[in-house]
């Protein structure tokens, strides 16, 4: 039995069994263990809303994740989660304008809760439209209870716009209360190693006290790191999940190309 995070390892593998010995040691600990990729595998569609006021209250963590529009919002859910269509990744970007929300944990259990918010900033949008769903998002971001964490989507090759600077200050007081906060640099495999090292550089600068990650759906960059941190801000240290580098990859069905224009 080999030891991928969607299976269940028993306490003491047969001997043809390859498990890590952290995996087995986990697995003694708690049986129905899972590693931080294998628990993104578990989401699912959750609920939508169109207003704030819509949403559900929540007892379990949520993060949100945000950015400009086409800047791999949507692709980047679907690859952390290998579901292909659970974000939806709309051919005229701007127009999805509906907070989604993916449920993460065992069946019939919610741990964790993934906010999928509207892209912004797309020319092609109603300047009303604008200006109603910024207003929605930044009463989200500033007054969801559950909100643990935030995750902003950025393009490297063009780099925080003024829309992302305004978000950033919008979210500037919870992050300085403890919320946690991650700007994922999508797309890096269209830059050169030089060009990664310097997109890292400047958006540490820019930040806050965030965290960094380059991410590419097409070469898996960044995908367990992120699926790891993800982890790490919403269990305690008692969930204890091994690492992804100890575990094989879940079997999954061959991915699609990521969207030209995605959310």
């Amino acid at each position: 039995m080999s030891s991928r995070p969607h299976v269940r390892v028993p306490a003491s593998p047969p001997k043809a069994a390859k498990a890590s010995p952290a995996v087995v040691s986990a697995a003694r600990n708690n049986p129905a263990v899972v590693t931080p990729m294998g628990w993104m595998h578990t989401a699912r569609f959750l609920t939508t809303a169109a207003q704030l006021h819509h949403l559900p209250a929540m007892d379990a963590p949520e993060i949100a994740f945000v950015g400009r529009s086409n800047a791999g919002k949507s692709t980047c859910i679907n690859t952390l989660t290998q579901k292909k269509q659970l974000a939806f990744a709309s051919k005229k970007p701007g127009r999805t304008q509906h907070i989604n929300l993916f449920a993460l944990g065992k069946q019939g259990i919610t741990d964790t809760v993934l906010a999928d918010l509207p892209g912004y900033g797309y020319a092609a949008v109603a300047k009303m439209d604008k200006l109603r769903w910024q207003q929605v998002m930044a009463n989200y971001l500033v007054s969801r209870e559950n909100l643990k964490g935030i995750v902003m989507m950025c393009d490297p090759r063009h780099g925080l716009t003024e829309l992302d600077d305004i978000l950033l200050e919008v979210i500037r007081p919870r992050v300085e209360e403890g919320l946690k906060f991650l700007i994922i640099l999508t797309k890096a495999d269209k830059l050169t190693r030089a060009e990664q090292a310097k997109a890292l550089s400047i958006a540490r600068l820019q930040a806050g006290g965030g965290e960094v990650k380059l991410f590419s759906a097409l070469k898996k960059q960044g995908v367990d790191e992120v699926a790891q941190l993800l982890w790490d801000w919403t269990h305690s240290a008692e969930d204890a999940a091994p690492a992804p580098a100890h575990s094989e990859p879940p079997e999954a069905e061959p991915e699609a190309e990521p969207e030209a224009l995605d959310e």
